[in-house]
């Protein structure tokens, strides 16, 4: 009798466990303290040298991005992990060259700005580590700041992201290779893991490709695709079936975004 009570306590402890590492992370992403960077800009006036880029969204502005984007540099970028996260930017203690009354600029992440160490990090090598630093959308840049400053200080903060509709998954690859690429995701904005359940499978992780794309190589064809994905904030969100089982490769399909 004494092993059989000892055995249910074990069980009891086992499932309170699991129901903790399961449950759901209550609210929403709240982002984070004001630091300070500094910026600049690239991709002309249309922001049309901004297009593509390290995180692999492609075409900003049809993915829904448009020109509220930043390049990050290496202390920032997070070797990718950081692609889709917002922050908020204002140009700070420079009367000179920022405009008055210091207005916000809200950008996504979408691109990653190399270091340049042939220049010193004070002088052109702006994006050297370890300086925060980022490279704005040449439009967005003159929302804060004159075009002939060049480069000023910012401050900036992690923001929640604020998108219209659903989380987007973009399927590619061929039969054995399954390149997903995520977007327009609000909240925390920035993934770190991806999960994928076919209608004949169980749930398999994703490994993370370059940017924002993630790669199975799991047979998947001919079966209708969940996703589940996982945020920079832990949180978690499920999108059941959204693919059905005619998907091709090439399809996006919408899924259940976070709440902001």
């Amino acid at each position: 009798m004494k092993m059989l009570g000892l055995v249910l306590c074990i069980l009891t402890i086992l499932v309170d466990f699991t129901t903790i590492t399961e449950a759901r992370i209550p609210g929403v992403y709240s982002g984070g303290g004001w630091e300070t960077a500094h910026a600049t800009f690239y991709g002309g006036s249309d922001a049309s040298g901004t297009m593509g880029g390290a995180c692999g969204y492609g075409n900003l502005y049809s993915q829904g991005y448009g020109v509220n984007t930043a390049a990050l540099s290496t202390a920032l970028f997070n070797n990718g992990f950081s692609c889709g996260a917002c922050f908020e930017l204002k140009c700070a203690s420079d009367p000179k060259w920022c405009h008055s009354g210091s207005p916000s600029i809200f950008v996504t992440a979408t691109n990653f700005c190399p270091p340049n160490f042939a220049q010193p990090s004070d002088n052109g090598g702006w994006c050297n580590p370890p300086r925060p630093h980022f490279d704005l959308a040449m439009p967005m840049f003159l929302k804060i700041a004159e075009y002939r400053a060049g480069i000023v200080p910012v401050s900036f903060r992690r923001v929640p992201c604020r998108k219209r509709g659903g989380m987007r998954f973009t399927i590619n690859g061929f039969r054995y290779f399954n390149l997903v690429l995520v977007t327009n995701v609000a909240g925390a904005g920035n993934i770190v893991r991806l999960s994928v359940k076919g209608t004949r499978t169980s749930w398999m992780s994703m490994s993370r490709n370059w940017g924002q794309n993630w790669q199975s190589n799991s047979v998947l064809v001919g079966q209708a695709l969940s996703f589940r994905v996982t945020s920079s904030d832990r949180r978690s969100s499920t999108s059941w079936n959204i693919a059905p089982s005619h998907w091709q490769f090439g399809q996006t399909f919408m899924g259940k975004n976070f709440r902001v």
